[in-house]
Formats: structure tokens, sequence, C-alpha cells
């Protein structure tokens, strides 16, 4: 994939934008920006498939809820990676046009890509590219949920194919919070990370 194209939209829009060849390159550079600071992780297939959290945790503090920590639950974690100077996360759908689309549960991740930190970082695997706005938040409600409660093994109608969103009403919906940036929000710095692998839903 052109990364081209998205990359000229995100700057103009405001964000800084760095493309890489895989996820070994991205690592090597996220390492050295972060080096000595504090990074919150939301739930990532993406940063997990890449091997962040071992990439980081050399020399930078990392908290995230995907990588249990002794006498520690899952929600203080969450709410540790919310206090971080910089958060990391994945996203659902990006448009080339611009706009970013994610999907949370509880939304602990929606929530510190818009407002608390320092810096936010944003992943992209080049699957979760597409044509324009309706197309990224087709995708995120259609592809990323559907296969993100299939793998988290919920009892929907989304998880039996992970074909679709099925708009249910079950109690194991993982799709309960949208955030959708038309542009860079103006609570501080935000890094576009684009990389030419498949990663994540």
């Amino acid at each position: 994939m052109d990364f081209s194209t998205l990359q000229k939209n995100l700057e103009a829009l405001g964000y800084e934008v760095h493309a890489f060849e895989d996820s070994r390159q991205a690592n090597a550079h996220l390492a050295e920006e972060l080096k000595g600071k504090t990074v919150g992780i939301g739930g990532s297939t993406t940063a997990a498939q890449m091997g962040l959290y071992d990439a980081l945790s050399k020399e930078s503090k990392v908290v995230t809820h995907s990588v249990p920590q002794e006498g520690k639950t899952a929600d203080e974690l969450k709410a540790e990676a919310a206090q971080a100077e910089v958060y990391i996360s994945s996203v659902n759908g990006i448009a080339e046009t611009g706009e970013i689309i994610n999907i949370d549960h509880s939304g602990n991740r929606v929530a510190s890509t818009i407002y608390g930190h320092k810096k936010v970082i944003l992943l992209v695997g080049e699957n979760k590219v597409a044509l324009d706005y309706e197309a990224a938040y087709h995708r995120a409600r259609n592809i990323a949920g559907p296969k993100n409660a299939q793998r988290l093994g919920r009892k929907t109608p989304c998880a039996i194919k992970a074909d679709k969103c099925y708009d249910c009403k079950s109690p194991e919906r993982i799709c309960r919070a949208v955030s959708v940036f038309l542009t860079k929000p103006a609570s501080c710095a935000y890094e576009i990370v684009l990389i030419h692998e498949d990663l994540g839903y």
C-alpha cells in the first residue's frame, strides 16, 4: 500500500506522521523516542503483534492492562496507564482523507486518546486504511468489532461468524463507545505511526 496520500492528509490536519516498512523499524523508532518516559498502552492487538511492550520496557516505564502485574487489577493498570506521559493505541479504522475511528468497551482507550497526556501515538497497520470516512467507520463497526469480540470469546451475534455488527443488546457487547477524530485534537501532541504490515483487526 502507498501511504503517501494518507500521510499528506494527516500532516495537513496537524499530525506528526512517520511511515515504516515493518514493526521492527517502528519499534526501534518508538523505543528511541520514548526512552526514559512513562508510557501507557491501551488494549491493542497491533501493539501485541509488534512486541511493542517488550521493545519499550527496556528503557521506559510501560503500563498496560494487557500485560498482568502481580498485585494489580486490570482496572488499576488502566488507571495507571491513563496517567502516563505518553499514551499509545492502535486504531480500528482510518480514512485516507484523515478521519480516525476507534471503538471501545469500557472507554479507557478512547478517553486516553483524546485527553490527559503530553503525547498520543496511534499505530496504523495498512489493513486499517479505508478510502473515506464512511468506509473507515464501516470497517471499525463491521470488521474490527466482530473480530475482537470473537478473539475475546464474547457471546455476541457478531462473534459467531465475525462477519458484521448486529447492533445487539447483549450484555457482552464490546462496541459501546466510538471516537471520531475529524482533525487533530487540540489537547496535546499527536503522532501517527504507519506500518507496511497487516496488524491487528
